[in-house]
């Protein structure tokens, strides 16, 4: 209980929505790199497609990507408020290698991995076709070390 209100529950899962660009571009690149598949999308009555919605089978995870009408196409800045990196856990540090190769082979620039000063933990930090930052990230296990 916390101030005497009942803790109401959650799943732990999460589905990410990010605003992009163009919803169906952003759809393939996320398809590609990370094997997802659409589980919906949204047409406008125009014909315009304002959210395609994808889910990557083994993990369950949802990213739905929103084209809003007033978006002048500025490119995402994390330094702004809102949304810093949106980033993928993996199971092992010898994941992050094979992240690195597969996007070399998409031809996906990315920082090549790196272990930040704080900790144990490795990460590969890249970008979409919006600058989303996003990034694959291995946490070492037994430490507190942050994200």
């Amino acid at each position: 209980m916390v101030d005497n209100v009942r803790m109401v529950g959650i799943t732990g899962g999460i589905v990410a929505v990010l605003t992009v660009t163009d919803p169906e571009r952003s759809a393939a690149w996320y398809g590609r790199l990370l094997g997802m598949r659409e589980a919906g999308r949204y047409v406008h009555p125009d014909g315009r497609v304002g959210q395609v919605c994808l889910t990557e089978p083994r993990s369950g995870l949802e990213i739905c990507l929103v084209g809003h009408t007033a978006n002048a196409g500025a490119p995402f800045d994390e330094h702004r408020v809102g949304l810093d990196h949106l980033e993928f856990l993996v199971p092992s540090r010898v994941d992050l290698d094979d992240w690195a190769a597969r996007l070399d082979s998409l031809g996906i620039g990315h920082s090549g991995v790196k272990e930040p000063a704080y900790g144990p933990n490795a990460m590969i930090t890249f970008r979409d076709p919006d600058n989303i930052q996003l990034e694959f990230f291995w946490k070492a296990a037994d430490q507190s070390a942050p994200c």
